[in-house]
């Protein structure tokens, strides 16, 4: 099977987020054709990506030219120019373009894109502003939502959970949340995360990843 991560992608709009997409992308390896339709943008890539053309994504034409029918993944990073967006979105989708990833300002605009071919949503702003939200209102070092109601937060352990293996802490039964990795502050700033098993001792002062229901590790990292 092919290593899926090295397939090409072009990345169309190359503003803060495209921009910032394009070159994470090109710096793991991945070959990167990069699209505008301002110069200047363009030019400030020049160099630093390896495909970076100016041209107008809602010209089929255009877009037919530059092969991007033979590309398997696609990003459509246009964000203020919701007409753009769309149509861009709508050419890459009447090319044939397998996976398509595109920017939604708003939960409207990502309706409208996944209804005219997008494969998937993405909300920055919206997702950003979430987050830190979780941050601030909770006692959570870190906070990653995986579904509608799902997610994998970093956070200290409680006292229940401390000094005795985790299959007696009962952390699951307790508060529904399953331990999936720490990392022991005695290994000091050399520490990394490692697996957590039934037998795992958790001390204070370690960091801890847990997963489950947001209601559930949120109660959880309050507890603590």
């Amino acid at each position: 099977m092919a290593d899926s991560r090295n397939e090409p992608v072009v990345v169309i709009g190359l503003g803060r987020f495209g921009g910032a997409l394009a070159m994470e992308l090109a710096g793991r390896g991945t070959e990167v054709l990069g699209i505008d339709g301002d110069s200047k943008i363009t030019q400030s890539f020049s160099g630093q990506l390896p495909h970076v053309v100016t041209a107008d994504a809602t010209d089929l034409e255009a877009l037919r030219q530059l092969g991007v029918a033979e590309f398997h993944r696609a990003v459509v990073g246009i964000g203020t120019d919701i007409q753009a967006s769309i149509l861009a979105t709508s050419l890459l989708s009447e090319l044939g373009v397998a996976d398509i990833w595109a920017k939604a300002i708003s939960r409207q605009h990502g309706r409208i894109l996944e209804r005219i071919g997008a494969h998937h949503v993405i909300l920055p702003e919206h997702d950003m502003g979430e987050r830190v939200a979780h941050l601030l209102t909770g006692r959570l070092l870190d906070y990653v939502e995986v579904d509608r109601d799902f997610a994998m937060v970093k956070t200290t352990p409680p006292q229940e959970a401390v000094s005795v293996p985790l299959r007696e802490s009962r952390v699951r039964s307790r508060f529904g949340v399953t331990v999936v990795a720490v990392k022991s502050e005695a290994q000091g700033v050399n520490a990394r995360f490692t697996y957590a098993t039934p037998d795992t001792v958790l001390m204070y002062g370690d960091i801890i990843l847990v997963i489950g229901k947001i209601d559930d590790v949120e109660r959880f990292a309050e507890s603590a």
